[in-house]
């Protein structure tokens, strides 16, 4: 109660107010509401104002923008800005200044656009580096937030070398350079590379105006192509060419280098502005030739690996960056035309034989066929002339049959040794290519490596026995085979072949004779030495005309007392025909008719034949001998084939 004694009671207080619920006077609340003017800003709705993050967690940002109440924003409209903290300022967007529960709305992401275009011209046009954070992937590139605005960044303008894979760039923010905006299409490339290009600039500018032929330098393995390497030397771009890479042979550089290997190069040379620059790796290792092994000589037998393969030859790397040729013709002592695919293939393990090898040109010649003794060496004794063997053919010619017995060992069989009775006008109608057949050694050329042979000498000759059946003036049923302009070829028995001229053709009718006709031939010529037979169809029935003819006189001479003149007649007769005499005693019926009409006249021996029974064109005809008949034997050494049946007659 004592403490209530002190109070003194306020003189002016309106007791009819405070019953009202009014507890601020006039003057009072004047005084008030001048100290919230004075403390707190006049906002509107949709506008852009700046306040302070005053706290933030994981899911909200709470910003104080000087209002009678701080602001909540989502703190996903600042994922662009993972460093944000307590005290930064920020730009928001007044969306409404009291809701239904009496909140702050504030957007931070609508400020950003609203101001975002502006801003992204204006660091276009003073060149500006900016900061944006990496959205997402897209083709081609990345999506970049850039003041809220969504821009584009392509794969070539992240970096300075080829990026491989563009996830890792996900979700960090990086600083760039905006270097296009579509002002139609509101599109705006960015670039970082641009910042790292202004960056090396300078670097590359220092490296440049100290770069010499010969020194050595470290680089990175920025790219590899299927000719060469490239090389960031720090800044400056160097190419190693796939032939400077190494020694040896290199399909692809990915078997010597990989992206981003460090590997130390020598510069080799580059031009006067110093944009090429050839680069060299196998140049800081010594040439495999200096380090070749100094015993190695000619005829030594080394070892290697096909590296390369042309029709020419093969080359064997023997170590890396030492390689020899294998020529094609030392590949085999056979010596037909082959490529050298038939011998060996890319990644074959071969041994050779060294045979030149100049140290100085760094060059080496090799064989294989060194490996095997040369088969003409001793070709005296495994062939010797004489011997029969079996060849396999390897080619034709006009004039014979190339054939091989065994490899390196080659031979010709001439036309005219095939066959001991056929005529043949070109090999393939006696064999074929691949065939095998049986030789026997005529001769032996061992300068020029071939050999004569024969398959004919594997059998008897055959004209020995021709010569005793085919003589001059027997006759032999032959069929016309071949028909040409020189005359008809014909075969005879036992597989012979004559040859009769067109006008030894022409049969009894006067017609010629045809291909496939069967006709008898009498042999007017054989000759053993040319193998040759000629034959004749028409002399058959002219001897046989002349014959009758001859007979025919000496019977009209047979009336003379004279006995000598019958002998004649009678020789004559033995060589007749059958047919011949048939003819004959036809004509001595028609003489005895004759004789009796003119019994009782005396008649000469000379003219017992009348002038009309006579035929002086038909006898002066067969008169005529061709030159071939001039040439024949006279038809009285001609042997007598028919004898038997004249004699039986």
């Amino acid at each position: 109660m004592e403490d209530f004694k002190n109070v003194v009671p306020v003189e002016e207080f309106n007791w009819n107010s405070y019953e009202k619920g009014e507890t601020y006077d006039e003057q009072s609340k004047g005084k008030l509401v001048k100290t919230y003017d004075e403390t707190l800003n006049t906002m509107k709705d949709k506008e852009v104002v700046t306040g302070v993050v005053t706290a933030l967690n994981k899911r909200e940002v709470v910003v104080n923008i000087g209002f009678k109440s701080d602001g909540v924003v989502p703190m996903s409209e600042f994922r662009y800005n993972p460093d944000l903290k307590v005290g930064d300022k920020v730009e928001v967007y007044i969306e409404n200044q009291e809701d239904k529960k009496g909140q702050l709305i504030l957007s931070h992401r609508k400020a950003r656009s609203a101001r975002a275009w502006e801003r992204v011209n204006e660091a276009l046009k003073n060149n500006e580096v900016i900061k944006g954070f990496v959205k997402c992937r897209t083709k081609g590139g990345m999506i970049v937030d850039i003041f809220g605005v969504e821009a584009f960044l392509p794969g070539s303008q992240i970096d300075v070398k080829p990026i491989r894979d563009y996830d890792v760039f996900v979700d960090k923010t990086m600083e760039f350079k905006i270097v296009k905006i579509n002002q139609d299409f509101k599109n705006v490339v960015v670039s970082h590379k641009a910042l790292i290009e202004a960056e090396l600039e300078q670097q590359k500018k220092e490296i440049i105006s100290k770069l010499e032929k010969g020194q050595v330098l470290e680089g990175m393995v920025k790219n590899i192509t299927s000719y060469g390497v490239f090389v960031d030397l720090g800044g400056v771009d160097g190419l190693i060419h796939i032939t400077d890479l190494s020694w040896g042979r290199v399909t692809h550089p990915e078997e010597v280098v990989k992206v981003d290997d460090k590997i130390n190069v020598v510069i080799l040379d580059f031009d006067d502005e110093k944009k090429r620059i050839a680069l060299g790796l196998k140049q800081l290792t010594p040439h495999p030739w200096d380090a070749l092994d100094t015993n190695l000589t000619v005829g030594n037998k080394v070892k290697g690996k096909v590296v390369v393969m042309a029709d020419y030859g093969a080359f064997i790397e023997i170590e890396p960056g030492v390689e020899g040729l294998i020529h094609v013709s030392e590949m085999s002592w056979t010596q037909h035309l082959r490529s050298a695919q038939d011998f060996m293939k890319v990644g074959d393990d071969v041994e050779a034989v060294i045979l030149t090898l100049d140290r100085d040109e760094r060059k080496m010649s090799l064989g294989i066929k060194q490996l095997k003794e040369d088969p003409w060496i001793s070709i005296e004794v495994r062939f010797p002339v004489g011997s029969k063997h079996t060849a396999r053919v390897r080619n034709f010619t006009n004039f014979g049959v190339f054939v091989e017995i065994e490899e390196g060992v080659d031979g010709l069989i001439h036309i005219s040794d095939l066959s001991w009775t056929k005529k043949i006008k070109h090999p393939s109608e006696f064999t074929h290519i691949g065939a095998e057949i049986d030789v026997q050694v005529l001769e032996i050329d061992k300068e020029n490596r071939r050999l004569s042979l024969g398959h004919k000498q594997l059998e008897e000759n055959p004209w020995d026995v021709f010569e005793t059946l085919f003589t001059v003036g027997s006759v032999h049923e032959g069929i016309i085979i071949d028909m040409m302009d020189k005359g008809a070829v014909v075969s005879l028995p036992y597989g012979v072949e004559g040859f009769a001229t067109p006008k030894h053709l022409v049969k009894e009718n006067g017609k010629t004779a045809a291909v496939d006709e069967k006709l008898p031939f009498k042999v007017i010529e054989f000759n053993k030495e040319a193998k040759r037979i000629i034959l004749s169809h028409s002399r058959i029935f002219e001897d046989e005309q002349k014959s009758a003819k001859k007979e025919t006189e000496k019977r009209y001479s047979s009336r003379s007392p004279k006995k000598e003149t019958v002998e004649p007649i009678t020789t004559v007769m033995e060589k007749t025909t059958l047919g011949d005499i048939e003819e004959l005693v036809a004509l001595k019926e028609k003489m005895k008719d004759s004789k009796k009409s003119k019994a009782k006249k005396s008649v000469k021996p000379e003219e017992s034949v009348p002038k009309e029974e006579s035929a002086p064109n038909e006898e002066s005809a067969l008169k005529e001998e061709t030159p071939e008949e001039k040439e024949t034997p006279k038809e009285e050494n001609i042997p007598q084939a028919k004898t038997e049946e004249e004699t039986k007659e």
